[in-house]
């Protein structure tokens, strides 16, 4: 993160995350509120790290901060977008707009037509930068149903040393 360094999106760097970015993009995530007690981000890194054909997690990146991430996957059918973040003093710049558009263009390459994203009611103002952006609200039911542990309380999977 800045530590309130000015930035121009023109100037941000988009790359694959490297397991030296855990820190900054943990305290990017408590900063933009994105961190819930039922799910262990490093957790979420090392399963997103270890499914690679399907799921890649960026940082945005302006000299040698890292002030936005996007974490996308696909389902084999719809893609998705998790921890859309923006370090909170840079918004507004359209970071988040070129992360998300990152994101889909990763997904277009693999011929994933269309994403998904949710945004939790405690974020809901999020709302009006995803319309910005063409989402639409769906007019879905969304269900959920535990059928493990909750990663928070598991052991990260094994990444692949390679």
């Amino acid at each position: 993160m800045t530590g309130g360094a000015a930035a121009r999106d023109d100037h941000l760097i988009i790359r694959p995350y490297e397991p030296q970015d855990e820190a900054v993009v943990v305290r990017l995530w408590d900063a933009c509120n994105l961190r819930v007690p039922y799910n262990d981000v490093a957790w979420d890194i090392a399963f997103c790290r270890s499914s690679e054909s399907n799921s890649r997690l960026f940082v945005g990146q302006t000299g040698t901060d890292v002030v936005a991430s996007v974490m996308v996957g696909h389902d084999g059918h719809r893609g998705w977008l998790y921890y859309v973040a923006v370090d909170p003093e840079l918004r507004r710049q359209g970071i988040g707009r070129r992360m998300v558009a990152h994101a889909e263009a990763w997904l277009a390459t693999l011929g994933v037509w269309k994403t998904h994203l949710l945004i939790r009611q405690t974020n809901s103002g999020m709302k009006t930068f995803y319309e910005s952006l063409g989402y639409e609200v769906a007019p879905r039911i969304m269900m959920a149903k535990a059928i493990a542990p909750s990663p928070a309380f598991l052991d990260p999977p094994d990444e692949d040393p390679a």
